[in-house]
């Protein structure tokens, strides 16, 4: 049975949730700059995505038809977008089947669309992956973007579709400021004013092929690449949002959640790829992932006693085993920290995530370069 202290964390979440994507597009629009909105929206899906699946599961509970009130493909979308996020952790596909998609899927679509039926001459000439970049990193890729935003990739590419693409977010918009969300809001800054246009890098095309076979574990396998720069990119983004958050005493919920979230997915994955011996990684792409989750801050963050935070974070949900007298809702997290991290507080793990999260980017563009 679920008590009321549950209940409020939960709802606490999802409003913390609502409440700061208000104020990031309040922020974001004030910059005036279509190609800095459209970067950072291609980048912040899955995050939206997240919190509309999990918190529609919530009021599911209250309601069980409100499901209805929404077009099927954004359900289908939000789900598809949110479970991308679980990276290697997926436990339908795993590492084989992520891989899989990558081929089968995403640089199929690519392929189709941009390379088929294009003159031999023309070939040299064209693209079929766009690199985005915020102030000399990578923050995405139309394979990372297709990956993420949960819309079938080959008809994500046909013509007209971006209409259909409106129309889903403008359900996610209109769900999330039934929950609050508002660009009236008066609250504090997010990241998102602290971005600034002129750092944004103009985006280009590449072949697929030829960069893939540049960049970490090297020619021989350039789907494994593929979703190794879609770990880089997020990292990339990650240490945006908790490097241009404003210091606060209260941490920002949702900006502390980006953050760890996809530091966590992408620490735990490489973990996963560099155990599992199907997938055999050169000399020197061992010793730079080892590295990554060798670092004392992936430790902690890793350590598996720490995973029901991990699971809190992302389904709103109070462990039923929590002792409720250590949960208090006017303290950042809930005042939970400690008792999945015993030598942290929520300042302090918010200090080690951004710790983690710098590093960790930093080796990736390291390991990027490639063999």
């Amino acid at each position: 049975m679920t008590t009321e202290m549950q209940t409020a964390v939960t709802w606490s979440g999802i409003f913390n949730d609502a409440n700061y994507f208000g104020r990031y597009f309040r922020d974001l629009i004030r910059h005036e700059s279509e190609p800095l909105e459209s970067a950072s929206a291609l980048c912040m899906a899955p995050y939206f995505s997240l919190a509309m699946h999990e918190s529609l599961q919530k009021a599911k509970m209250v309601d069980a038809n409100i499901s209805a009130a929404f077009e099927q493909d954004t359900t289908t979308v939000s789900a598809r977008s949110r479970h991308s996020l679980k990276l290697f952790e997926d436990n339908k596909r795993g590492i084989e089947g992520q891989i899989s998609y990558f081929r089968d899927e995403i640089f199929a679509a690519h392929s189709d669309v941009f390379l088929d039926g294009a003159r031999p001459l023309a070939l040299f000439a064209r693209g079929d992956l766009s690199l985005h970049g915020y102030s000399g990193r990578l923050v995405t890729t139309s394979h990372a973007a297709m990956f993420h935003l949960g819309f079938e990739p080959r008809e994500l590419l046909t013509q007209g579709f971006g209409s259909h693409i409106h129309a889903v977010y403008e359900e996610y918009g209109s769900y999330f400021a039934g929950l609050g969300a508002s660009l009236e809001d008066q609250g504090g800054e997010t990241f998102a004013a602290g971005l600034n246009a002129s750092v944004l890098d103009k985006s280009y095309d590449v072949r697929a092929s030829d960069y893939y076979r540049g960049v970490f574990n090297g020619p021989g396998f350039p789907e494994l690449n593929a979703i190794l720069t879609t770990f880089r990119a997020m990292l990339n983004f990650a240490e945006i949002v908790v490097s241009l958050s404003p210091d606060r005493q209260s941490i920002d919920y949702t900006a502390f959640k980006i953050g760890y979230i996809s530091v966590y997915q992408v620490l735990r994955s490489v973990q996963l790829l560099l155990n599992d011996p199907a997938y055999p990684l050169t000399v020197r792409s061992v010793a730079l992932a080892d590295r990554i989750v060798s670092l004392e801050s992936a430790q902690e963050i890793l350590n598996p006693r720490a995973r029901r935070f991990r699971n809190m974070v992302v389904h709103y949900n109070l462990p039923h085993d929590i002792d409720e007298s250590k949960v208090d809702l006017d303290e950042s997290l809930f005042g939970v920290v400690p008792i999945y991290f015993p030598l942290h507080n929520s300042a302090s793990l918010m200090q080690l995530m951004k710790e983690c999260v710098v590093v960790a980017a930093a080796l990736f563009d390291e390991w990027a370069v490639g063999d």
